[in-house]
């Protein structure tokens, strides 16, 4: 039940930006980056204001282009983009081993379509964290159509300081949003705490792979282009998140880059080679199509002016995507299954 229109996609641009300050918002949020002279550290410093704004800027774009879940997935020879996306998220629910009655936490929810399947899928009451209000409007109102507003809630707040007490969750899973946070260490710290003693935590993250050289220039644009077009302060190794989680006390169980072995590379959906009728408005035809649309639609007024400028970071995005999958050198898909132990001691 996503917004399709062009017209839905227009008078979503912006989120809770006022239409007359979304340009502003756009210059802003692109002076965060390496491309228009931002820091790494200014990114981290600043990463809830970068971070709200990158969100009221692209969520219709997003739910416009790629649905309710915005996130990728490992994809099957014959397996559509929306099946795949189904099937990463069942996978995470059965790795977490959720059960009916569980009380999980989502974190970093964007407007819940993960939220609503695992839901669903493992008859648990799931509640999404998410620090942006346009998207916790929005996924509201998607609760609300599907019927699930009464085991799916949210709660507006930043996840580097989450509101609830210790041991409250049977379950914590992340989907392609703990990248956000300044700092791995202390965002899994926070979810430590509020997960209960011997139950698990998961998580699919986006990462630089060990195949990363930071002295090459053209990997360095890579990564440039992808913080840019996605809101990060910075991209981690691999290796760094699975030391963060060492360090706030995890265990880990598995780990593993998923992206690896994929039959389908993952980035599939953004390579401009590629046609789908399933997934038209991702294609190079669909996405033309989109930006001459919402060049026309920041013309007449229907769009705010700047919406053009985030098509276009947008872009530059799924060109950085495109070419770190095939250089093998990120991936949005490093999963891992870590226990809290039972006691400190442990």
């Amino acid at each position: 039940m996503s917004k399709a229109g062009a017209l839905d996609l227009a008078s979503g641009l912006g989120g809770k930006i006022e239409k007359a300050e979304v340009l502003s918002a756009v210059e802003q949020y692109e002076r965060y980056h390496v491309f228009y002279g931002g820091e790494e550290e200014e990114r981290k410093a600043n990463y809830t204001d970068m971070v709200n704004k990158y969100y009221d800027l692209v969520t219709s774009f997003y739910e416009f282009g790629w649905g309710e879940s915005f996130h990728f997935a490992p994809r099957w020879n014959g397996e559509s983009l929306k099946e795949s996306i189904k099937r990463h998220e069942h996978f995470l629910a059965l790795q977490l081993g959720l059960k009916p009655g569980h009380k999980v936490l989502d974190v970093g929810c964007g407007i819940g379509g993960p939220l609503r399947e695992i839901a669903r899928f493992s008859s648990t009451s799931v509640t999404g964290i998410n620090n942006n209000e346009y998207q916790i409007t929005r996924g509201k109102e998607l609760n609300r159509i599907a019927g699930v507003e009464k085991t799916c809630n949210f709660v507006k707040a930043d996840f580097m300081k989450m509101p609830f007490p210790d041991s409250a969750f049977d379950a914590v899973y992340a989907i392609e949003a703990t990248c956000h946070a300044p700092d791995a260490y202390g965002c899994y710290k926070e979810i430590y705490r509020v997960l209960k003693p011997g139950q698990y935590f998961a998580a699919y993250e986006w990462c630089m792979t060990d195949s990363f050289d930071p002295n090459n220039s053209e990997h360095q644009k890579i990564k440039a282009e992808i913080e840019i077009g996605d809101g990060l302060p910075d991209i981690r190794l691999t290796g760094q998140c699975l030391e963060a989680l060492k360090e706030a006390g995890f265990e880990i169980i598995w780990e593993k880059d998923l992206a690896v072995g994929s039959p389908l590379p993952w980035y599939l959906p953004l390579d401009t080679s590629h046609f789908s009728l399933s997934s038209f408005r991702l294609t190079s035809v669909g996405r033309f199509i989109t930006r001459n649309m919402v060049k026309a639609l920041e013309f007449v007024g229907l769009a705010p002016k700047g919406s053009q400028r985030v098509q276009d970071f947008l872009e530059k995005a799924a060109e950085g995507l495109v070419e770190g999958g095939r250089k093998e050198i990120f991936t949005p898909m490093y999963f891992f299954l870590a226990r809290k132990p039972l006691s400190e001691s442990q």
